[in-house]
């Protein structure tokens, strides 16, 4: 039973009133079709310009909502709140920029960091520049608002180009872009899916009638824009269209190369700022110095395919004994699984109407040209590993053709069963698109609603009514922090600077560094005894930096994640018990494996230049290896454990002379695991 229910999804009664009012509004529009087709006559005599607005506001209201309503106000998942903060540097011009030391206090989750003092974002610069054009005008949400109404005009430009001689047919195809509850998430939380799907869409439509000059230019900018925004969609698109205009003669060919080159020009520069080279994935640059084993985020297949910490329940469930063709095809096959509700909101729906695509792809050529973009872009995911579905955003790397299915699947109506008024079958069609959603697309819709806390993890308004307008606020989530911080806002006195709250002294530093501003700790109310936890926000002032009389700074190694480098090993932050309650510190330690052999670099920051005492501490655990640490000058090393509990394992205090500010702590392992638990730095011998 628990397999046939992932297997057919959730279904019921609506559960909310969104999911009512679709209901109600399928029943009407479904008695009114059978009743007297005429009642749908004012739609089909509504002028062009008439209707296009009307559709486009009716998508921009339905995004609007779908935010307040669904995602609670604000982003949901870190990768569209680290697609926040990239916007917000670009409104400011930097596709990196600086951040103060301690380093720590600014790193995090899906954040690159390059010593000594920058730190860029991991994804394409496409979608990052598109919204920081909503930050520069101060109404971010504005930019999915405008999505959401062009998607429905491109859709219903690209049916125009497969059917030139069915009006009804592309009014159609803007109707099921309007309805589209995946559509409406892509543009209600920032995520790139929605800006790629209106580039494609209007590269295919654009391919499929270029002629001029002017119109293989352009081509070429869209080609670009899908590259700098997602560059595995971009070769799908890009195949395509190239066969589509494959006679151009030898000026539009250059064109189309030239107006290619800004969006290619704009990824490389923004590889160049975040790693130092043009030809460097940014991605795979993170993962690098993240996660483990090494080489195990990439695009394609074999063993150490797949990465332990950010996906490693997946890999240990799906990728046991690599990325082969069996891991691939059930990859793909479960992201085709998720799909099939995306385009009409249930999978019923989208199986009623496949006869009638396959007899449009038998018959039509363009037709044929739309359902093989969709082929590619399946295709063009299956060398990568993980899912990446989730609740509401449905099989999201396939998103980038939504339109491409509504505008086919609209077409595809027109010559199926013609003894029925289109108008008719129209109208079955949104009304059972209506009802899927009202009985089992919500569900999914809820199911994101009410994940990680059942809100955004930071809320400016809760710093509006605390009348926080300056200061320190240290955030406790990388979701938060990414949605709270300002790159172009790092002056305590002139504004807030948000930091990461470590509970160590890395946030004693900071607030030292910045002249002891205001400071306050925003807490993400988590879920307590089944029931949403209020957010906190207090008035907080670090723990100054003292053990009985002596200066003494204690410096997590887990916060340290990601580290600076890794080389043949990797680390991860793990929850961890030793003997006594309090060890590891926190709870917490990092843990360094061995693979399978070689050393992590985190940062030790230094408060001031003088002579410091280091005094590290390890998690010892049965089965685990030994380590070796050095610090400038200093060494230590610890033997693999031969007790059979975990115990914490104090190195011994060494003294140096050291520079301020933060020097690298070289953690080696030769074999197995090793647990850093912290660093003590106390001020002379």
């Amino acid at each position: 039973m628990t397999k046939l229910a992932a297997l057919v999804g959730a279904w019921g009664p609506p559960p909310d009133q969104v999911a009512w009012a679709a209901l109600v509004l399928a029943v009407a529009l479904a008695l009114a079709a059978v009743a007297s087709p005429a009642s749908l006559d004012g739609l089909r005599r509504a002028s062009r310009a008439r209707f296009l607005t009307s559709a486009a506001l009716l998508a921009a209201f339905l995004t609007l909502g779908f935010a307040a309503h669904y995602l609670r106000g604000g982003p949901r998942i870190v990768d569209a709140t680290a697609y926040v903060l990239q916007a917000k540097a670009l409104s400011h011009g930097h596709l990196a920029w600086h951040v103060p030391w301690p380093s720590a206090s600014f790193r995090g989750r899906f954040l690159l960091f390059t010593g000594p003092d920058r730190i860029a974002g991991i994804f394409p610069p496409g979608w990052p520049l598109l919204l920081s054009v909503g930050y520069a005008l101060g109404s971010p949400m504005l930019v999915g608002v405008a999505l959401s109404a062009a998607l429905a005009i491109a859709t219903y430009a690209l049916a125009r180009e497969l059917a030139p001689d069915h009006e009804d047919a592309a009014r159609l195809a803007a109707a099921l872009s309007v309805v589209c509850s995946a559509l409406r998430y892509h543009t209600a939380d920032p995520m790139s899916h929605a800006a790629t799907a209106l580039f494609v869409t209007l590269a295919l439509a654009l391919a499929l009638r270029a002629t001029t000059t002017r119109q293989h230019a352009i081509l070429g900018v869209l080609l670009g824009a899908v590259a700098c925004t997602r560059p595995v969609s971009a070769l799908p698109i890009a195949l395509v269209a190239l066969v589509l205009v494959r006679r151009a003669d030898r000026r539009r060919w250059i064109a189309l190369a030239v107006g290619v080159l800004p969006g290619v020009a704009l990824l490389l520069a923004s590889q160049h700022a975040a790693t130092g080279r043009f030809f460097e994935s940014t991605q795979r640059a993170y993962y690098a110095v993240s996660d483990g084993p090494p080489g195990c985020f990439r695009y394609g297949f074999g063993a150490g395919v797949g990465c332990l910490h950010e996906h490693g329940d997946f890999v240990a469930a799906r990728l046991s004994h690599g990325f082969g063709f069996l891991a691939a095809a059930g990859t793909t096959l479960r992201r085709l699984h998720h799909h099939l509700s995306d385009a009409l909101d249930a999978w019923p729906v989208f199986l009623l109407v496949l006869p009638a695509c396959v007899r449009s792809i038998r018959r039509d050529r363009r037709t044929r040209v739309a359902w093989l973009l969709v082929g590619l872009q399946v295709l063009a995911y299956v060398p990568f590993y993980f899912d990446g579905d989730y609740p509401g955003g449905g099989a999201r790397f396939f998103a980038d053709v939504l339109p491409v299915e509504h505008a086919a699947i609209a077409v595809a109506l027109v010559s199926f069963l013609p003894s029925i008024d289109f108008a008719r079958k129209a109208a079955a069609l949104v009304a059972l698109v209506l009802a899927g959603f009202g009985l089992h697309g919500a569900y999914d819709d809820l199911s994101l609603a009410r994940r990680d806390g059942g809100r955004p993890m930071f809320e400016p308004e809760r710093l509006q009514d605390a009348h926080v307008e300056s200061g320190l606020v240290f955030i406790d989530t990388d979701h938060g922090f990414d949605l709270a911080h300002d790159p172009g806002s790092l002056d305590p006195e002139h504004g807030v600077v948000f930091a990461r709250l470590r509970n160590d002294g890395h946030d004693r530093l900071l607030f030292e560094r910045l002249g002891r501003p205001h400071a306050w700790a925003y807490r993400f109310g988590a879920i307590e005894n089944g029931h949403e936890a209020e957010p906190t926000l207090l008035p907080f002032t670090p723990p100054a930096a003292e053990i009985a009389g002596r200066e003494v700074w204690r410096f997590e190694s887990e916060v340290d994640w990601p580290p600076l480098a890794q080389q043949g090993a990797w680390a991860e932050p793990l929850f961890a018990h030793g003997k006594r309650q309090s060890c590891p510190s926190g709870g917490q330690a990092l843990a360094v494996h061995a693979a399978p052999s070689g050393s992590v670099a985190i940062a030790l920051p230094v408060p001031r230049a003088g002579k410091w005492t280091l005094r590290p501490f390890v998690l010892s655990r049965p089965g685990d290896g030994g380590v070796e640490l050095q610090a400038g000058p200093l060494h230590w090393a610890s033997a693999a454990p031969a007790g059979a509990e975990a115990l914490c394992v104090d190195l011994g205090p060494q003294s140096a002379d050291f520079a301020e500010g933060e020097m690298p702590l070289e953690i080696r392992v030769s074999s197995g695991v090793a647990l850093l638990d912290r660093v003590e730095l106390s001020a002379g011998r």
